[in-house]
């Protein structure tokens, strides 16, 4: 059950008319009163002989009693209270036991108190009721709403219990800001499939991905369409920055601004600074990415891939703080990528990116610069340019996605054992979009490397089989019934080739991470190896030379700290 506390308003008689009118796409149905601060309450829409001026009246009498200069502005408060689409449909009688226990929780009307601020609850739909009042009390006074907001979702949580419903994840108070009823229905007036505020909070995610200066970042909201507005301080000090889309106007015809700290807290100036002063380059080699600019998308895909196995080592086994800094920077990578990425991915990679922004804010600290690899790999994706949608670019773009739900997923854990309940649920929910987007993104290759595969003489298939069951024993059996197992194998061969003992390094692949709970054991074991042994990512053809690496000269997997595209042992 959801709770929304709509921008308070100045006009009693506006919301009555919505309350009680057909709706924008005539979706209301027997509007009616269901409960109210008086039983005797006039309801217009079962009596005939009541009028929604009889309704206004009655609610706007103590806001009226006062003096014209003490009257409050805004005094029309609005709370909807909707039911999740697999809940039973509550009766007139529950909703108005639903809509007395808000009005208690919020501070409208407490129990008991006969002086409260006047109120009413309309349903015009099965799912949902809205509670209108006035926020003058009976004997002159205000009401007394601190953290109404996070009052009613206590007390949604309550009913939710009391009444069998769905339960929702509760907050902490870290979300970004939801869209207005007024931006909602705006956005659908105009066929938007998002509202003003939700395309502006994606659009600045992304040019704040990787960016490395203000100046950056400022340059990238502009060339991405925005209009964008700053405030300079009297030093030359920029202030702040606002931004609209230029199609979104007021009802004077001017762009409607949005401050960036009302569209995400972590997208205010110092906030977006503070990512930009942690990134001086570590004194630790082995934690210092690169500096240098990528030859092409396969490149940065393939080093990305890299900082996101890093990242699930650290968020595994590090420091709260240094975790919180990793996930965070997860969110500008899947920016990143979903801005870089071929057209049969991107939507649902902006999708991922789009859900997972919930994760990446909770009340644990972030220790800004543990995350200079990651943030290095955002920067490197969006200067690489756009990735095609085959070949290697295509190809190193599904090795990338696999590594990052790994990364998403084990985040999701992360948030679940500290009880993050909404950001679990948003990674969950951006790792199923990313299942999504690596099967687009892993068909061809995977089916090219399957061809080699069943290519594969006999012996050599035996080969590689005999090397599977010696270095994964308790999977070895799955892992060769599965689809997969040819593109395994051609892999193994690959490394053999390479000059590495392929059960040593299929070995060192499969102790980093568990893989039993992997959709495909073989599909992660290829991506891992293909990286690990530098070996191309799309590849067409088996190498002349391949098995034919005599014993004595083969190679396991080189020390992993000596190797800037290699993931370290987590400490």
């Amino acid at each position: 059950m959801i709770p929304s506390i709509h921008d308070r308003g100045s006009e009693t008689i506006g919301l009555i008319n919505y309350l009680y009118g057909p709706g924008t796409k005539e979706e209301h149905i027997d509007p009616h009163l269901v409960a109210a601060f008086d039983p005797l309450t006039p309801d217009p829409g079962r009596d005939s002989k009541a009028t929604y001026e009889q309704l206004q009246r009655l609610l706007d009498q103590p806001v009226n009693a006062l003096p014209v200069g003490k009257r409050p502005e805004k005094h029309v408060w609005h709370l909807s209270v909707r039911a999740a689409p697999e809940d039973p449909i509550l009766s007139d009688e529950d909703w108005a036991a639903i809509a007395r226990r808000m009005v208690a929780a919020t501070g409208i009307a407490p129990e008991g108190d006969e002086a409260a601020c006047r109120w009413a609850a309309v349903r015009h739909a099965d799912d949902h009721i809205h509670i209108i009042a006035t926020l003058v009390r009976d004997d002159g006074r205000r009401p007394r709403l601190h953290n109404e907001a996070r009052r009613a979702q206590a007390e949604c949580r309550r009913v939710e219990v009391d009444y069998g419903l769905r339960r929702v994840a509760p907050g902490d108070g870290t979300a970004a800001k939801r869209p207005t009823s007024a931006e909602r229905h705006k956005a659908e007036r105009e066929g938007r499939d998002r509202t003003a505020r939700e395309e502006l909070r994606e659009t600045v995610r992304r040019a704040v991905a990787g960016a490395s200066s203000q100046e950056e970042f400022l340059d990238r909201l502009k060339n991405a369409g925005l209009l964008v507005r700053t405030k300079v301080l009297p030093s030359g000090d920029l202030q702040g920055y606002k931004v609209a889309l230029p199609d979104d106007r007021n009802g004077d015809k001017e762009p409607v601004y949005y401050a960036g700290s009302t569209l995400a807290p972590d997208l205010s100036l110092p906030r977006i600074r503070k990512r930009f002063s942690d990134d001086t380059p570590s004194q630790d080699t082995n934690t210092t990415p690169s500096v240098q600019t990528p030859s092409g998308p396969a490149t940065a895909r393939r080093r990305t891939a890299t900082a996101a196995w890093q990242a699930v080592l650290v968020i595994d086994h590090g420091e709260d703080a240094e975790v919180a800094a990793h996930i965070a920077a997860a969110g500008e990578v899947l920016d990143a990528l979903a801005k870089t990425s071929a057209a049969h991915t991107r939507a649902e990679l902006r999708e991922a990116a789009f859900v997972f922004e919930r994760a990446t804010r909770s009340h644990v600290q972030a220790a800004r610069g543990h995350d200079r690899a990651l943030r290095q790999a955002a920067r490197d994706l969006v200067h690489s340019g756009p990735a095609l949608g085959r070949g290697e670019d295509g190809a190193t773009t599904a090795m990338v996605i696999d590594m990052v739900f790994l990364l998403v997923t084990a985040t999701a854990h992360w948030h679940a054992k500290k009880n993050h309940a909404q950001q679990a649920a948003a990674a969950h929910q951006a790792a199923e979009h990313l299942r999504t987007a690596y099967q687009a993104a892993a068909n061809i290759p995977l089916a090219v490397l399957r061809h080699r595969g069943q290519r594969l003489s006999q012996p050599l298939l035996r080969q590689q089989a005999a090397h599977l069951r010696r270095a994964i024993p308790e999977l070895a059996e799955q892992a060769l019934t599965e689809a997969g197992w040819y593109a395994l194998a051609v892999t193994l061969a690959d490394t053999e080739a390479a000059g590495y003992d392929p059960a040593g390094l299929l070995a060192e692949a499969a102790e980093r991470r568990e893989l039993a709970t992997a959709d495909s054991i073989t599909d992660v074991l290829v991506w891992r190896l293909r990286r690990m042994a530098d070996l191309p990512a799309n590849a067409t053809a088996i190498p002349e030379h391949a098995a034919t690496a005599a014993p004595g000269n083969r190679r396991t997997a080189r020390p992993l700290a000596g190797r800037d595209d290699q993931p370290r042992r987590a400490r």
